[in-house]
């Protein structure tokens, strides 16, 4: 069994939430309406930030460091 990693861009935004859910604030300060979307089982990190026009690299810095990492 593999474990989920915060910084695995394949990782569905609802699995980031549910194994990280101190992250939520960093998308409600970004405005982003991904906590609770539907759309959260199948959307990416690349996804979203495609989608909010989002420096990638930044925004998974970012998850990382509320996750504490």
């Amino acid at each position: 069994m593999t474990h989920a990693r915060i910084d695995d861009l394949d990782l569905p935004l609802s699995e980031l939430m549910t194994h990280w859910s101190q992250t939520i604030p960093v998308f409600l300060r970004h405005k982003m309406l991904c906590f609770g979307c539907l759309i959260g089982p199948f959307h990416t990190i690349v996804d979203a930030c495609a989608e909010y026009h989002l420096d990638q690299d930044a925004f998974v810095a970012e998850l990382m460091e509320a996750a504490g990492f």
